[in-house]
């Protein structure tokens, strides 16, 4: 199977693709297949797809006949929006707000990626949260920090476009004793919305997702790469979170310090 293509767990598949800064430095994206419990498919986000991609997605989906949606989850995603509209018209696309401001002439969906009603349309096949406490689409593009995060129990995947990363020093680093590690996005301060309480409502938001997606053991994350269960020889997903959550409280701390 081609490199790009990383087969997570049964009907999971993640795409991983090449979103460079600047036109120089690649700091990747990706996208998911997903087979949802009715036998249909669902895909996460919009990327160009591979031609291995796209003979993938074709032979499980009857040619594209049991694709049923899109659902792109992060408000700053967009560059491929158009490239996926044009190739699956015939599916259901969503979007998050900003999404829909961005291609306002597209047949979006009513619901927002970000609205509690996906939540409840998809529920037999995924778990959708958005991070409270800080701002879900920043005035300041250039915070991606917030998301849609999914959970799909059925092959124990978290789904993360920025929000979690994953970060995987190459062998010689790791023969070294330096591991590799998951984190929360680096942008936290500046996302956290300007006011008294929101960084409690982000350790909260946090801790309920530990303690509800805790079974997790495949993390796809957008710019850097996959954690899998098959080639974790650390922590537990859940362990990993934890100790994220830990090393962002200095700056929730200071943020508390300055509103409350």
């Amino acid at each position: 199977m081609s490199k790009d293509i990383v087969t997570v767990g049964d009907g999971f598949w993640n795409f991983r693709g090449s979103f460079k800064i600047g036109g120089v430095i690649d700091v990747g994206t990706q996208s998911a297949l997903v087979r949802l419990k009715s036998g249909r498919f669902v895909l996460l986000d919009s990327y160009a797809l591979s031609r291995a991609a796209r003979r993938l997605v074709s032979v499980q989906t009857d040619g594209g006949e049991q694709l049923e949606a899109v659902i792109n989850l992060h408000p700053f995603h967009t560059l491929h929006v158009p490239a996926i509209y044009q190739w699956y018209p015939h599916v259901t696309h969503y979007g998050t707000e900003r999404h829909h401001r961005m291609f306002p002439d597209l047949p979006w969906a009513e619901t927002y990626s970000e609205d509690p009603a996906l939540r409840e349309r998809y529920c037999d096949d995924f778990d959708f949260t958005v991070p409270r406490g800080v701002d879900f689409i920043s005035a300041d593009e250039s915070v991606h920090f917030s998301s849609v995060l999914a959970y799909h129990p059925a092959s124990k995947t978290i789904y993360s476009d920025d929000t979690l990363i994953y970060l995987r020093l190459p062998q010689v680093a790791r023969w070294l004793g330096l591991g590799d590690s998951v984190s929360f996005h680096p942008t936290l301060a500046k996302a956290l919305e300007q006011r008294a309480g929101a960084a409690q409502e982000f350790r909260n938001w946090a801790r309920e997702l530990i303690d509800s997606w805790g079974a997790a053991e495949n993390l796809c994350a957008a710019h850097t790469a996959p954690l899998l269960a098959a080639e974790n020889r650390g922590a537990t997903i859940g362990e990993r979170i934890t100790n994220a959550l830990g090393k962002v409280e200095t700056t929730l701390a200071t943020h508390e310090r300055k509103h409350g």
